[in-house]
Protein backbone atom coordinates (compact mmCIF):
# COMPACT_ATOMS: atom_id res chain seq x y z
CA UNK A 1 0.00 0.00 0.00
CA UNK A 2 1.74 3.48 -0.88
CA UNK A 3 1.20 6.82 1.43
CA UNK A 4 -2.34 7.41 0.81
CA UNK A 5 -5.56 5.23 1.51
CA UNK A 6 -8.19 6.00 -0.04
CA UNK A 7 -9.53 9.59 -1.48
CA UNK A 8 -12.85 8.97 -0.58
CA UNK A 9 -11.78 8.60 3.17
CA UNK A 10 -9.92 12.31 2.45
CA UNK A 11 -13.02 13.41 0.96
CA UNK A 12 -15.60 11.79 3.31
CA UNK A 13 -15.02 14.49 6.31
CA UNK A 14 -14.89 18.22 6.37
CA UNK A 15 -13.45 18.52 10.57
CA UNK A 16 -9.90 17.73 10.29
CA UNK A 17 -10.00 15.38 14.03
CA UNK A 18 -12.68 13.27 12.11
CA UNK A 19 -10.79 13.04 9.31
CA UNK A 20 -8.03 11.86 11.82
CA UNK A 21 -10.45 9.12 13.59
CA UNK A 22 -10.93 7.75 10.56
CA UNK A 23 -7.48 7.27 9.60
CA UNK A 24 -6.68 5.45 12.98
CA UNK A 25 -9.39 3.04 12.63
CA UNK A 26 -8.41 1.29 9.36
CA UNK A 27 -4.62 2.74 8.89
CA UNK A 28 -2.29 -0.58 8.71
CA UNK A 29 0.36 -0.99 11.93
CA UNK A 30 3.89 -1.59 11.77
CA UNK A 31 4.55 -4.25 14.10
CA UNK A 32 3.08 -8.03 13.59
CA UNK A 33 2.32 -9.86 16.61
CA UNK A 34 -0.75 -12.19 17.90
CA UNK A 35 -1.15 -9.23 20.20
CA UNK A 36 -1.64 -6.35 17.86
CA UNK A 37 -4.76 -4.62 18.11
CA UNK A 38 -6.89 -4.45 14.33
CA UNK A 39 -9.95 -2.18 15.34
CA UNK A 40 -11.64 -3.03 12.28
CA UNK A 41 -12.34 -6.68 13.70
CA UNK A 42 -14.45 -4.83 16.66
CA UNK A 43 -15.89 -1.72 15.07
CA UNK A 44 -19.31 -1.54 14.05
CA UNK A 45 -20.24 -1.52 10.28
CA UNK A 46 -21.90 1.50 10.42
CA UNK A 47 -19.19 3.30 11.92
CA UNK A 48 -18.41 5.74 8.78
CA UNK A 49 -21.89 6.76 8.85
CA UNK A 50 -21.36 7.77 12.61
CA UNK A 51 -18.58 9.90 12.12
CA UNK A 52 -20.32 11.29 9.14
CA UNK A 53 -23.05 12.39 11.74
CA UNK A 54 -20.25 13.99 13.87
CA UNK A 55 -18.78 15.94 11.01
CA UNK A 56 -22.41 17.03 9.97
CA UNK A 57 -23.19 17.94 13.30
CA UNK A 58 -20.44 18.82 15.66
CA UNK A 59 -22.50 18.91 18.75
CA UNK A 60 -23.66 15.25 18.44
CA UNK A 61 -19.98 14.41 18.42
CA UNK A 62 -17.59 13.19 21.90
CA UNK A 63 -16.91 16.89 23.76
CA UNK A 64 -12.79 15.66 22.81
CA UNK A 65 -12.95 15.66 19.45
CA UNK A 66 -13.54 19.55 19.88
CA UNK A 67 -11.03 20.48 21.91
CA UNK A 68 -7.92 21.75 20.29
CA UNK A 69 -5.30 19.75 19.40
CA UNK A 70 -2.43 19.31 22.00
CA UNK A 71 0.97 20.02 20.77
CA UNK A 72 2.55 16.74 21.09
CA UNK A 73 1.78 14.45 18.67
CA UNK A 74 1.34 11.16 21.06
CA UNK A 75 -0.73 13.20 23.11
CA UNK A 76 -3.20 14.16 20.45
CA UNK A 77 -3.19 10.39 18.94
CA UNK A 78 -4.00 8.96 22.89
CA UNK A 79 -7.11 11.34 22.90
CA UNK A 80 -8.56 9.96 19.43
CA UNK A 81 -8.04 6.40 20.85
CA UNK A 82 -9.82 7.04 23.46
CA UNK A 83 -12.68 8.62 21.15
CA UNK A 84 -12.19 5.04 19.30
CA UNK A 85 -12.56 2.71 22.29
CA UNK A 86 -15.41 4.87 24.12
CA UNK A 87 -17.42 6.04 21.44
CA UNK A 88 -16.91 3.82 18.64
CA UNK A 89 -16.34 0.55 20.39
CA UNK A 90 -18.49 1.29 23.24
CA UNK A 91 -15.52 -0.19 25.48
CA UNK A 92 -15.28 1.48 28.89
CA UNK A 93 -11.54 2.67 29.80
CA UNK A 94 -11.25 1.85 33.51
CA UNK A 95 -7.63 3.57 33.40
CA UNK A 96 -4.92 5.86 31.82
CA UNK A 97 -1.98 6.75 31.50
CA UNK A 98 -1.64 5.41 34.92
CA UNK A 99 1.78 5.62 37.21
CA UNK A 100 3.06 2.46 38.54
CA UNK A 101 5.71 2.81 41.33
CA UNK A 102 8.12 1.23 43.29
CA UNK A 103 10.07 2.73 46.15
CA UNK A 104 8.70 6.06 45.85
CA UNK A 105 9.53 6.32 42.23
CA UNK A 106 7.98 5.61 39.02
CA UNK A 107 8.98 2.46 37.04
CA UNK A 108 6.57 2.64 34.16
CA UNK A 109 3.07 3.72 33.13
CA UNK A 110 0.39 1.64 31.46
CA UNK A 111 -1.50 3.37 28.70
CA UNK A 112 -4.99 2.35 28.62
CA UNK A 113 -6.91 -0.60 30.74
CA UNK A 114 -10.08 -1.43 29.11
CA UNK A 115 -13.05 -3.76 28.92
CA UNK A 116 -12.89 -5.19 25.84
CA UNK A 117 -16.69 -5.89 26.21
CA UNK A 118 -16.72 -7.70 22.24
CA UNK A 119 -14.52 -10.83 24.38
CA UNK A 120 -16.18 -9.79 27.80
CA UNK A 121 -12.33 -9.40 29.56
CA UNK A 122 -10.24 -6.77 30.76
CA UNK A 123 -7.05 -5.50 28.80
CA UNK A 124 -4.07 -3.62 28.75
CA UNK A 125 -3.22 -1.33 25.64
CA UNK A 126 0.07 -0.15 24.90
CA UNK A 127 0.42 2.50 22.20
CA UNK A 128 2.27 4.82 19.81
CA UNK A 129 2.11 6.44 16.54
CA UNK A 130 5.63 6.27 14.48
CA UNK A 131 7.51 7.55 11.19
CA UNK A 132 10.85 5.92 10.58
CA UNK A 133 13.26 6.61 8.30
CA UNK A 134 14.99 3.39 6.55
CA UNK A 135 19.22 4.12 6.54
CA UNK A 136 20.40 0.99 4.81
CA UNK A 137 23.94 0.25 6.58
CA UNK A 138 26.74 -0.57 4.87
CA UNK A 139 27.41 -3.71 7.09
CA UNK A 140 24.12 -4.99 8.24
CA UNK A 141 20.58 -4.51 7.92
CA UNK A 142 18.91 -1.45 7.57
CA UNK A 143 18.18 1.07 10.73
CA UNK A 144 15.03 2.86 10.98
CA UNK A 145 15.14 6.08 12.25
CA UNK A 146 12.36 8.68 13.99
CA UNK A 147 12.70 11.95 12.30
CA UNK A 148 14.74 13.24 15.51
CA UNK A 149 17.29 10.05 15.22
CA UNK A 150 17.03 9.17 18.87
CA UNK A 151 14.25 6.32 18.18
CA UNK A 152 14.47 3.64 16.53
CA UNK A 153 11.91 0.65 14.93
CA UNK A 154 13.68 -2.28 16.37
CA UNK A 155 14.77 -0.83 20.00
CA UNK A 156 10.82 0.34 19.65
CA UNK A 157 9.72 -3.01 18.90
CA UNK A 158 11.63 -4.94 21.55
CA UNK A 159 10.19 -2.47 24.00
CA UNK A 160 7.02 -2.97 23.24
CA UNK A 161 6.92 -6.58 22.91
CA UNK A 162 9.41 -7.63 26.12
CA UNK A 163 8.58 -4.92 28.45
CA UNK A 164 5.71 -2.54 28.09
CA UNK A 165 3.23 -4.74 27.18
CA UNK A 166 4.80 -6.63 29.80
CA UNK A 167 4.49 -4.31 32.96
CA UNK A 168 1.18 -6.04 34.12
CA UNK A 169 3.21 -9.00 35.56
CA UNK A 170 5.22 -6.67 38.01
CA UNK A 171 4.34 -7.49 41.73
CA UNK A 172 3.69 -3.37 41.63
CA UNK A 173 1.73 -3.15 39.00
CA UNK A 174 -0.66 -5.90 40.45
CA UNK A 175 -0.62 -4.46 43.93
CA UNK A 176 -1.86 -1.02 42.03
CA UNK A 177 -4.65 -3.12 39.58
CA UNK A 178 -5.94 -4.50 43.16
CA UNK A 179 -6.51 -0.89 44.40
CA UNK A 180 -9.34 -0.66 41.80
CA UNK A 181 -10.57 -4.29 41.90
CA UNK A 182 -9.07 -5.29 38.63
CA UNK A 183 -7.40 -9.04 39.15
CA UNK A 184 -4.27 -9.18 36.96
CA UNK A 185 -1.87 -9.66 34.54
CA UNK A 186 -3.97 -8.43 31.69
CA UNK A 187 -4.35 -9.74 28.49
CA UNK A 188 -1.59 -7.27 26.78
CA UNK A 189 -2.87 -5.15 23.12
CA UNK A 190 0.15 -2.78 20.68
CA UNK A 191 -1.56 -0.63 18.89
CA UNK A 192 1.16 1.20 16.26
CA UNK A 193 0.44 2.53 13.03
CA UNK A 194 2.66 5.24 11.38
CA UNK A 195 4.41 5.39 7.96
CA UNK A 196 8.04 3.75 6.89
CA UNK A 197 9.99 6.29 4.83
CA UNK A 198 12.31 4.81 2.10
CA UNK A 199 15.27 6.27 0.88
CA UNK A 200 15.00 8.19 -2.49
CA UNK A 201 16.59 5.79 -5.02
CA UNK A 202 18.22 3.70 -2.71
CA UNK A 203 16.90 0.28 -1.12
CA UNK A 204 16.10 -0.13 2.15
CA UNK A 205 14.79 -3.73 3.59
CA UNK A 206 12.02 -3.65 5.27
CA UNK A 207 12.16 -5.81 9.04
CA UNK A 208 10.38 -9.10 8.54
CA UNK A 209 8.07 -8.22 11.76
CA UNK A 210 6.10 -5.20 9.45
CA UNK A 211 3.16 -6.06 7.76
CA UNK A 212 3.77 -5.90 3.96
CA UNK A 213 0.31 -3.40 3.91
CA UNK A 214 2.50 -0.72 6.00
CA UNK A 215 2.05 2.75 4.52
CA UNK A 216 5.14 4.58 2.78
CA UNK A 217 6.63 7.24 1.95
CA UNK A 218 9.88 8.50 0.87
CA UNK A 219 12.67 10.49 2.49
CA UNK A 220 16.11 12.85 0.80
CA UNK A 221 18.81 15.21 2.04
CA UNK A 222 18.08 18.85 1.82
CA UNK A 223 20.92 18.97 -0.95
CA UNK A 224 18.63 16.31 -3.39
CA UNK A 225 15.22 18.69 -2.76
CA UNK A 226 16.68 21.53 -3.45
CA UNK A 227 17.34 21.11 -7.11
CA UNK A 228 13.61 19.56 -7.25
CA UNK A 229 10.23 21.44 -8.40
CA UNK A 230 8.63 21.55 -5.09
CA UNK A 231 6.21 24.12 -6.43
CA UNK A 232 3.38 21.03 -5.64
CA UNK A 233 4.29 20.40 -2.32
CA UNK A 234 2.48 21.21 1.01
CA UNK A 235 4.40 21.61 4.70
CA UNK A 236 2.64 19.06 6.99
CA UNK A 237 2.54 20.62 10.56
CA UNK A 238 1.52 18.18 13.61
CA UNK A 239 -1.18 16.65 13.52
CA UNK A 240 -1.19 16.57 9.97
CA UNK A 241 0.76 13.95 10.44
CA UNK A 242 -1.80 11.74 10.69
CA UNK A 243 -3.96 10.88 7.57
CA UNK A 244 -4.04 12.36 4.56
CA UNK A 245 -3.94 15.53 3.63
CA UNK A 246 -5.96 17.85 0.99
CA UNK A 247 -6.72 21.32 0.64
CA UNK A 248 -8.85 23.53 -1.55
CA UNK A 249 -5.92 25.70 -2.79
CA UNK A 250 -2.82 25.70 -4.67
CA UNK A 251 0.06 24.53 -2.43
CA UNK A 252 1.88 27.36 -1.69
CA UNK A 253 5.46 27.62 -2.98
CA UNK A 254 6.65 30.05 -0.98
CA UNK A 255 6.04 28.44 1.88
CA UNK A 256 7.80 24.83 0.92
CA UNK A 257 10.82 26.65 -0.05
CA UNK A 258 11.09 28.50 3.70
CA UNK A 259 10.03 25.49 5.12
CA UNK A 260 13.23 23.75 3.07
CA UNK A 261 15.45 26.38 3.80
CA UNK A 262 14.73 25.56 7.89
CA UNK A 263 15.55 21.96 7.10
CA UNK A 264 18.88 23.70 5.82
CA UNK A 265 19.82 26.08 8.91
CA UNK A 266 18.12 24.94 11.72
CA UNK A 267 18.97 20.78 10.95
CA UNK A 268 15.52 19.89 11.33
CA UNK A 269 13.54 16.99 9.31
CA UNK A 270 10.70 18.20 8.21
CA UNK A 271 7.76 16.77 6.29
CA UNK A 272 5.78 17.23 3.11
CA UNK A 273 3.03 16.13 1.35
CA UNK A 274 3.42 15.52 -2.76
CA UNK A 275 0.32 16.76 -3.82
CA UNK A 276 -1.63 16.73 -7.21
CA UNK A 277 -4.59 18.46 -8.66
CA UNK A 278 -8.25 16.66 -8.92
CA UNK A 279 -9.95 17.31 -12.21
CA UNK A 280 -13.59 16.87 -11.14
CA UNK A 281 -13.05 19.13 -7.89
CA UNK A 282 -9.97 21.43 -8.12
CA UNK A 283 -8.98 20.17 -4.79
CA UNK A 284 -5.09 19.49 -4.25
CA UNK A 285 -4.82 15.80 -2.87
CA UNK A 286 -2.36 13.96 -0.99
CA UNK A 287 -0.38 11.59 -3.32
CA UNK A 288 2.87 11.12 -1.95
CA UNK A 289 4.63 12.08 1.44
CA UNK A 290 8.63 12.68 1.96
CA UNK A 291 10.42 13.90 4.52
CA UNK A 292 13.44 16.46 3.68
CA UNK A 293 16.99 15.43 6.30
CA UNK A 294 19.89 17.93 6.75
CA UNK A 295 22.96 16.59 5.65
CA UNK A 296 24.21 15.34 8.85
CA UNK A 297 21.01 13.30 9.44
CA UNK A 298 21.31 10.92 11.28
CA UNK A 299 25.22 10.75 12.27
CA UNK A 300 25.47 12.45 14.95
CA UNK A 301 23.24 8.89 16.79
CA UNK A 302 25.62 6.83 15.11
CA UNK A 303 28.55 8.77 17.39
CA UNK A 304 26.12 8.90 20.26
CA UNK A 305 25.13 5.38 20.42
Amino acid sequence: MNAKLTSELIKSYQTPAIRHLAWLCQAPQLLRSPITLEPTQYLPPNYPDILKAWDQNAKTAPALLSEPPQRRLGFYFERLYQIMLEDLLGWPILLKNQQIQSNGRTIGELDFVVHNRAEDCIEHHEIAIKFYLGVPEQAGPTLWYGPNARDRLDLKTSRLLEKQSRRTHLPETLALLDEFNITGPLAPRIFMPGYLFYPDARYAATPGYVPAEHLRGRWMYIHNAKVLDTSHWAVLSKPHWIGNWFQAEQPDAAHTLEALERVESKSTPQLFAIMRQERQTGNWLEEDRLFVVPQTWPCAVHRGS
